[in-house]
């Protein structure tokens, strides 16, 4: 079992991962600027509170931690402005990793990002772009960062989120060819990136994540 950080532990794909790897076994340690707040009763389990674009805050995250899920979020507002989070924030993590010789990365981005959007169809995109479009231009920027970094990573791109129950029936699509826009549950997504952190057969690739 490994101890896993996960970053934007607050809500979404990162608050289920924490249940899935708990569920699994796993000791974490949930990191957000809100993690003073969590309710995490468990002996496996704690927090860190913190801001993901501050080296201090990420160094001290890492300390005894083996496998690192980043899982960042912006809100909905956010999306209308420009949209650095992803990209200053993954490099923040990718040298406090290789400092603290930490291999291990499972990051979540989405289908539509870096290679991923040559597959959006053409009714798909101008709404794409005018809703998501700054928010993934620096997911765009966090991919390359995170495939040039020499780190056993995988990326995760899961369809439009959801917030049904975990399923466990969907579709890991690895080759380019396959690639389409769907939906999926965040707790599904959760799912994969906790069965990726024991299972080698995700490390360099970055499927897309879909029912």
């Amino acid at each position: 079992m490994a101890y896993v950080l996960v970053i934007g532990a607050s809500g979404g794909i990162g608050r289920e991962t924490l249940t899935a790897a708990l569920e699994a076994g796993h000791r974490v340690r949930a990191f957000s600027r809100s993690a003073d707040t969590f309710d995490l009763r468990h002996n496996r389990a704690d927090t860190c509170r913190g801001d993901a674009t501050n080296v201090a805050d990420i160094d001290a995250a890492l300390d005894g931690i083996e496998v690192v899920v980043q899982a960042l979020g912006v809100s909905a507002s956010e999306l209308f402005k420009p949209v650095s989070l992803f990209s200053v924030s993954t490099q923040v993590l990718l040298p406090a990793m290789q400092r603290h010789a930490i291999r291990r990365l499972v990051a979540v981005t989405g289908f539509g990002a870096g290679d991923s959007h040559d597959a959006i169809g053409l009714l798909q995109m101008v709404p794409f772009r005018a809703m998501l479009g700054r928010a993934y231009d620096d997911k765009d920027v966090q991919e390359r960062l995170i495939k040039k970094s020499g780190l056993d990573w995988t990326i995760v791109r899961p369809g439009i989120l959801t917030n049904s129950p975990r399923g466990g029936s969907y579709r890991v699509l690895e080759k380019p060819s396959q690639w389409r826009n769907g939906v999926i549950s965040r707790a599904d997504v959760a799912d994969f990136i906790v069965r990726s952190i024991d299972d080698d057969d995700f490390i360099h690739k970055d499927p897309v994540l879909v029912w």
